[in-house]
């Protein structure tokens, strides 16, 4: 025979098969009889989407009619058979024939309509070239209607290898055999079968998990909510398909299935299979480009009855994407001795490759050291390894978290952005900027400050200055009468070009910003904070690693700090779904609000800009060093900043002192880096330089910041918001345990270096006799502020 047989169905649930010669005579039949009523099972063979449309299984018009919607949505030329005629051509099939149908095989329906336009497609990820067959798909419906119809059709248009399965056991066994990509499971009707458990049994198969399963589910009706898809997932679901029969939406579901989950596991499959041949491989491998640089490195070798396998992977910045050359270095007998003998795989080439970040330089200097390391200490570099490989390298892991609620807290609310949970509770800020002041008459300059505000103020200069005084002297404006003097003993309009006017001005724009109403975040935390940091630049060393431009950036860093504090943590912001925490992404919500705020006031009235008379690269340099020691404050990256000074700035001194008998030099002079360690260290630590204050101050502040948290936990239990710091309840806090916790935690690490660098005795001092004072309240279980013997 010349030509290939074809095969021929027969309305009446018969299959035959017979040769496509010229006699058109039948000779050879194999019949699967259903009776007359039954529905077709058997094999479809087509090849042409126009001419092989298969009749309905059931006999009459709605059958036609499903033939005719096919091809006008597919677009085709071919005339549909004539309805309801009496006796109905058989639909002639062309393509490859079988002779016979197993019992399995009789349930389920194969198109081959696509083969030659589904042909293999060449995929390419990164590198690699690999070729990709026709997407299968298994439909598996009890009963033949529009929407398996639509699915068929739909396969068909988009090239793909389509079965038809009518039972769950043939769904299986053809699963099985055939290992389809996409699988569409109807799920309409439960007295057929039931679709989540045919689900559940194809998932408890090995080939399924990179097999996307689709449910197709009923529309739901209009007085009926929509049913959650948790169920279809739970059972094994990936997608759900809402009922619809048109072919147009059925290749859409299945286009959109297959440029994603589809293509997505392909190519999981694809990296697997890479490194599972790199895992069994016996020999040692290279990896590389096209310009011999190496991308993974692997070297098995036994020792005993061990064997063992080291692979390390680098990233080449400039590496071509053509192929990979896969060599077998043991097999080049030259190599092989000198590769053997080594203890860990050699990384000569990866010092020829361009990296620019610090910390992979790190990584390579140490690979490279394990070279010729004995095990002990090549292990021990493996772990090294292992800890820079992380990304939290700054943060602590806290023994007493679970322990310690206290510090729990403390921890879960100043160094976290919350839980992202939204709320329809938004917070928003209350601008103060026409904020009403006392009658206090406003200094035109220096020489202008009534004389108790002035006694009080020559003072400024000791750590011991009593703030508080300054407070109720002021009327709760102190930072416009604190940042007069300290600007003026700085320098601070003469480097800027503008006049006291200027910068009177602008302090009582920036101190109407604060909120006086905040118990602990105002005006007067402001006026702390500039304090401490002008004491901490009076610092010899200090002095002499800054520049008068880091002096001025500090300053005003201090002063701006937190503008516009709304006496809630960025934890609060977040979960109340707050405008600014929306604004900046949750992401050091308060200190990018602060900085941007101090800005936009300074820059928009000319009465007020202190910058307005300087260049502009002098302006783009003050700013950034302002922006950067206001974002330092924010407590998420805590520990990087103190141990990246510790590093940088502590070590290094102490190896000088450690050298010579003599003070060393200012750090930093010359290396901006360290100048930006320096200025974040020191904003940081004048931020919450509190337990170092003298007792009685320390004390206020105490209280203060304890009341605006106790303040926070009343407004989430309100709003019913998640409560970020629970210990900070009013009824049950412990005052005394919360300080001891943040000094634990926060403080003493911090102000041990800051004074390793900046000679802080008295502030060392305050700290360690207020750290006294808070333990002994707490071993009396007082959760007071003081002893009640000094109350």
């Amino acid at each position: 025979m010349g030509c290939a047989p074809s095969i021929h169905v027969s309305q009446s649930g018969v299959i035959y098969c017979r040769d496509s010669d010229e006699s058109n005579s039948p000779r050879q039949t194999t019949s699967v009889s259903q009776g007359p009523a039954a529905p077709l099972h058997g094999l479809f063979v087509q090849t042409d989407a126009a001419d092989a449309i298969p009749p309905s299984r059931a006999s009459g018009p709605p059958g036609n009619a499903r033939v005719r919607r096919a091809r006008a949505e597919l677009g085709s030329g071919g005339s549909s058979s004539s309805a309801g005629s009496a006796a109905p051509a058989a639909t002639t099939c062309r393509g490859r024939s079988r002779h016979c149908c197993s019992s399995a095989e009789a349930e389920t329906q194969t198109s081959y309509t696509s083969v030659k336009q589904a042909s293999s497609a060449e995929v390419r990820i990164g590198p690699m070239r690999l070729t990709q067959d026709p997407i299968q798909v298994l439909l598996i419906f009890a009963k033949e209607d529009s929407q398996s119809d639509g699915f068929w059709w739909a396969c068909d248009r988009a090239g793909y290898r389509c079965n038809i399965s009518r039972t769950p056991e043939s769904a299986l066994e053809c699963f099985l055999d055939k290992h389809h990509e996409i699988i569409v499971i109807d799920h309409r009707q439960t007295r057929n079968f039931d679709a989540e458990a045919v689900c559940r049994s194809i998932r408890a198969t090995n080939p399924s998990e990179h097999t996307v399963i689709l449910a197709v589910v009923s529309q739901a009706s209009g007085d009926h909510e929509e049913a959650s898809v948790l169920p279809l997932l739970h059972a094994g679901f990936n997608r759900r398909y809402m009922e619809n029969s048109s072919i147009i939406a059925c290749y859409n579901e299945l286009i959109q299935i297959e440029h994603g989950e589809v293509r997505s596991q392909f190519k999981l499959r694809a990296c697997n299979s890479v490194f599972t041949a790199l895992d069994h491989c016996h020999e040692a491998i290279e990896i590389t480009s096209d310009d011999h640089v190496i991308q993974i490195h692997k070297i098995h070798r036994d020792s005993g009855d061990n064997s063992q396998t080291e692979s390390h992977s680098f990233r080449h910045k400039n590496r071509r994407k053509e192929s990979i050359d896969v060599k077998s270095i043991s097999s080049r007998g030259s190599d092989a001795p000198s590769l053997q003998n080594r203890r860990y795989p050699s990384m000569a080439r990866i010092h020829s490759m361009t990296i620019e970040a610090p910390i992979t330089k790190v990584i390579n200097i140490i690979n490279a050291a394990q070279e010729n390391s004995p095990v002990t200490v090549a292990e021990a570099l493996d772990r090294v390894l292992e800890i820079l490989r992380t990304t939290e390298l700054y943060s602590p892991q806290l023994g007493t978290k679970d322990e310690d609620p206290h510090t729990s807290d403390l921890v879960g609310g100043l160094m976290t952005d919350g839980l992202r949970r939204l709320s329809g509770n938004e917070y928003v800020f209350t601008k103060n900027v026409h904020q009403s002041h006392s009658h206090l008459a406003m200094p035109i300059t220096i020489n202008d400050v009534p004389p108790c505000i002035a006694q009080l103020l020559d003072n400024e200069e000791s750590w011991d200055f009593n703030i508080f005084e300054l407070e109720a002297v002021t009327h709760k404006r102190p930072l416009v009468y604190l940042g007069l003097k300290v600007f003026s003993r700085f320098g601070v309009c003469e480097f800027l070009n503008c006049s006291e006017t200027t910068l009177r001005a602008w302090l009582q724009v920036i101190e109407a910003n604060y909120h006086s109403s905040n118990a602990y975040h105002n005006s007067t935390h402001a006026a702390d904070v500039l304090h401490a940091t002008a004491f901490f630049l009076g610092k010899e060393r200090v002095k002499g690693s800054l520049d008068q431009l880091d002096e001025v950036a500090a300053l005003i860093a201090a002063t701006v700090h937190d503008v516009d504090h709304p006496g809630r943590t960025n934890s609060f912001l977040c979960n109340a779904g707050s405008e600014l925490a929306v604004l900046y992404n949750d992401t050091a919500v308060l200190e990018s609000h602060h900085t941007a705020l101090a800005f936009q006031l300074t820059v928009k009235d000319s009465k007020c800009n202190i910058f307005k008379n300087i260049d502009r690269n002098h302006y783009r340099t003050l700013r950034q060093a302002i922006i950067d020691m206001v974002l330092a404050t924010e407590m998420t990256k805590h520990f990087e900043h103190v141990n990246k000074f510790v590093n940088s700035i502590n070590k290094p001194i102490a190896a000088e002192i450690e050298g010579s008998d003599c003070e060393c030099n200012p750090v930093g002079k010359n290396f901006p880096e360290n100048q930006m360690l320096i200025k974040r260290m020191m904003i940081k630590c004048a931020d919450v330089a509190n337990p170092c204050r003298p007792l009685d101050l320390c004390i206020e502040w105490a209280g203060r910041i304890s009341e605006e948290y106790f303040a926070q936990t009343d407004e989430e239990k309100r709003q019913g918001l998640p409560v970020v710091m629970p210990v900070f309840d009013r009824n049950t806090c412990s005052i005394p345990k919360s300080q001891i916790s943040f000094i634990d935690y926060f403080i003493t690490d911090m102000f041990d270096a800051w004074d390793a660098f900046a000679h802080l005795p008295a502030l060392m001092q305050h700290l360690a006799d207020n750290y006294k004072h808070w333990k002994t309240l707490d071993d009396l279980k007082c959760k007071s502020l003081r002893l009640p013997s000094d109350n």
